[in-house]
């Protein structure tokens, strides 16, 4: 993998405007902004999305906390695992109650790149890396 993990590195066509992809990839990326190694991260992912099959906002919300909990550290995120499933957590609440559990939602709702980009930061635990990372892709569909 190079030094930066793409979306098609994880088998995701953000491009082709598949709202599971573009949800998968805005998973992904938020936990690729953490300071934490990317592999792990990767491997974390593949835990919750493939594994476990939490690979929409509704799956996701659907799980315990103490379920993300153990998801983060059968991936080896153990540095941020309670506060991380606290956040995933809030995110997946926050994207079904306002955007209709649909990323592309927030997209539609902002007035430029700059609105967009601030909209992503709304999500508790997504900071500026989160959304250069998930805008390194999502800028190419949108």
């Amino acid at each position: 993998m190079s030094d930066q993990v793409t979306a098609k590195e994880l088998g995701l066509n953000v491009s082709s405007g598949d709202e599971k992809d573009v949800f998968k990839w805005f998973l992904a990326s938020f936990l690729f902004g953490k300071r934490i190694q990317q592999d792990i991260a990767v491997k974390t992912y593949k835990v919750i999305v493939e594994k476990h099959g939490r690979d929409t906002p509704r799956k996701l919300c659907n799980c315990t906390w103490q379920e993300l909990v153990d998801m983060l550290g059968e991936g080896n995120y153990t540095r941020y695992d309670e506060s991380t499933a606290e956040r995933l957590l809030k995110l997946c609440e926050k994207l079904n109650d306002e955007y209709d559990g649909k990323v592309s939602n927030i997209h539609e709702a902002s007035e430029n790149r700059k609105d967009l980009e601030k909209r992503l930061e709304e999500f508790e635990g997504v900071g500026p890396k989160t959304v250069e990372i998930f805008m390194r892709e999502a800028a190419k569909r949108w």
